[in-house]
């Protein structure tokens, strides 16, 4: 599967919002508000598109990727560290493709932003994510609380510096 990734347009977006996710991972899930929609076109969003341009997930960098209680234990003081997050369609979650979705959007991230050092964070229930990250070589640091619809839940923050280019050559 050859991705390319993309400025979010308001179709993707559009799209996205609908997402729902089973049970224990609705808490991904947009809502369909223009809020979410907005939030999705703020410039730190790409929608990643499969071999035959359909959408399969979206990444996003920055303070879009920032979880609120890593703001209030400092996660996001320590400087180098490019904050990401991505999102799979959930028809296609759990087929084995999150390692390719994650190896080709880390190339994609590092050559668009020319950082070579990767920060993400996931609830720690999310073992199917956390086992996928782990296997490409994130490395689990600081956990924390932080809301999510009023109930503390615990996330973990994890952290890449991404390998030579010729390793990263042989994820495309």
């Amino acid at each position: 599967m050859l991705l390319s990734y993309h400025p979010m347009k308001i179709v993707d977006a559009e799209k996205i919002a609908t997402w729902k996710y089973e049970e224990e991972y609705a808490m991904y899930s947009f809502s369909e508000s223009n809020e979410d929609i907005q939030e999705l076109m703020n410039g730190e969003y790409f929608s990643v598109l499969d071999e035959l341009e359909r959408l399969v997930g979206f990444i996003c960098c920055g303070a879009s990727a920032r979880v609120p209680g890593g703001t209030s234990i400092g996660l996001y003081q320590e400087e180098g560290y490019l904050d990401i997050g991505l999102g799979l369609d959930p028809d296609l979650t759990g087929q084995k493709i999150g390692s390719v979705f994650l190896k080709q959007s880390l190339v994609f991230l590092q050559n668009h932003f020319k950082s070579s050092q990767f920060r993400l964070v996931v609830a720690t229930f999310n073992e199917r994510a956390i086992k996928v990250y782990e296997r490409i070589g994130f490395k689990r640091d600081k956990e924390f609380y932080s809301k999510v619809h009023d109930e503390d839940m615990l996330f973990i923050s994890m952290k890449l510096e991404m390998p030579c280019y010729s390793v990263r050559k042989a994820w495309v």
